[in-house]
């Protein structure tokens, strides 16, 4: 019983952009309202564009800032995705990659119960393994679009072969490792729009393979489906009651 009553400290460390700090946020806020503090890590700018925890969270959510390193041909003011065009978004990645050792830093300090990462930090994995601290990789992506990162973990690779695919339009297929049929690909359009997620950029890795290395060690490992995560009303806060058009969306979800 004391196993199941036990209050954990729990860090989140989401990629720099804003479609995948909010539902980590809003993640945090429903971990906080169980009873178990919460470290929110992100950038100085990114944490103050962040919508404030609401008062009866504040001594369990708490926001931790980590300042963003300068790199070359990222603006001074760019710490998300949003603060930059798309082919700029690679140098946020050389930044954000440079976050690993004060990220170890704050771990070693902090020594929170688990960390829960996103697929940009791969390097989280193996930090959080060296200091002895489980860690858990939260997607915002269904599982679809996971399913076509392909296997990583050898006992898999064994089963169903190595990914074979090397060129763009070989993602426009099913992969051959889903055992039904299915229609689910990407579309030639939308292949070519995430190109470098395939072929490679300026940071050194390739997207599908920050993909591949948060995923490795998880073959055969629990999952939890998530669901939605609509921004929350915690203890009448942000109360969203008098919105209709998101009532209406609410009721029809």
């Amino acid at each position: 019983m004391e196993s199941n009553t036990k209050k954990l400290h729990i860090a989140m460390f989401p990629w720099s952009a804003f479609g995948h700090m909010i539902p980590y946020l809003e993640l945090a806020k429903l971990i906080a309202q169980q009873g178990h503090k919460v470290s929110f890590i992100a950038t100085d700018k990114n944490i103050d564009r962040l919508p404030k925890p609401p008062p009866s969270l504040s001594s369990l959510l708490t926001f931790v800032k980590i300042p963003l390193p300068a790199v070359p041909h990222l603006p001074a003011a760019a710490e998300a995705t949003t603060d930059l065009p798309y082919d700029k978004v690679q140098y946020l990645k050389i930044a954000y990659d440079r976050l690993r050792e004060p990220m170890k830093r704050f771990l070693q300090e902090s020594t929170p119960d688990w960390v829960m990462y996103d697929f940009a930090p791969h390097w989280v994995g193996p930090v959080a393994a060296e200091l002895g601290i489980p860690c858990a990789f939260f997607s915002i992506m269904i599982a679809s679009c996971l399913a076509f990162v392909g296997p990583t973990a050898e006992e898999a690779v064994a089963e169903v072969g190595r990914d074979e695919r090397t060129q763009l339009e070989d993602y426009a297929l099913p992969p051959k490792w889903v055992p039904f049929p299915t229609t689910v690909t990407f579309r030639v359009f939308e292949i070519l729009k995430m190109s470098d997620s395939f072929t490679g950029n300026d940071s050194g890795v390739k997207d599908i393979d920050r993909f591949n290395l948060s995923l490795k060690d998880l073959h055969r490992k629990p999952v939890f489906p998530v669901g939605q995560l609509p921004t929350t009303a915690v203890s009448g806060v942000d109360n969203d009651n008098t919105n209709t058009e998101w009532l209406a969306m609410k009721q029809w979800l």
